[in-house]
């Protein structure tokens, strides 16, 4: 089997300006680069946080993010792509944080398996935090 590894993420938003002020701000992403997509009609940013990347696009002529995708339980009832996950080592700390930034915070688990939450983005796409389990 080929080898491979994970490169990055990506999410479309209505605004490249707004969203990288967004990523920055809130979770410490850093532009890597700006670049057009001519072929998407797209333009583009790479932005990374260590090894973590995440690709962001704002696309001449993209619809809104449908309500559903907003919320986690109901956009697992449609098939696709649902979300990228980011591990932390406290959750109630990172909640804490998120809270003070006046980030949305649209829905938390705790439960017996594992802690977690979702945020939304400036645009409204989720993202997860995770914290482990200690075995």
């Amino acid at each position: 089997m080929a080898e491979f590894t994970f490169h990055h993420g990506g999410v479309s938003v209505p605004s490249l300006d707004e969203a990288l002020d967004w990523y920055g701000n809130v979770l410490g992403f850093e532009l890597e680069k700006r670049f057009h997509i001519e072929a998407a009609r797209s333009h583009t940013a790479m932005v990374r946080k260590g090894p973590l990347r995440f690709e962001i696009f704002e696309v001449e002529g993209a619809a809104p993010l449908p309500e559903d995708r907003r919320h986690p339980p109901r956009d697992l009832k449609t098939h696709g792509n649902k979300h990228v996950a980011f591990r932390v080592a406290d959750l109630e700390a990172f909640l804490k944080e998120m809270e003070a930034k006046e980030v949305d915070i649209a829905f938390v688990v705790r439960e017996s398996f594992g802690k977690g939450c979702f945020i939304r983005d400036c645009a409204g796409n989720l993202i997860e935090f995770v914290e482990e389990p200690n075995d």
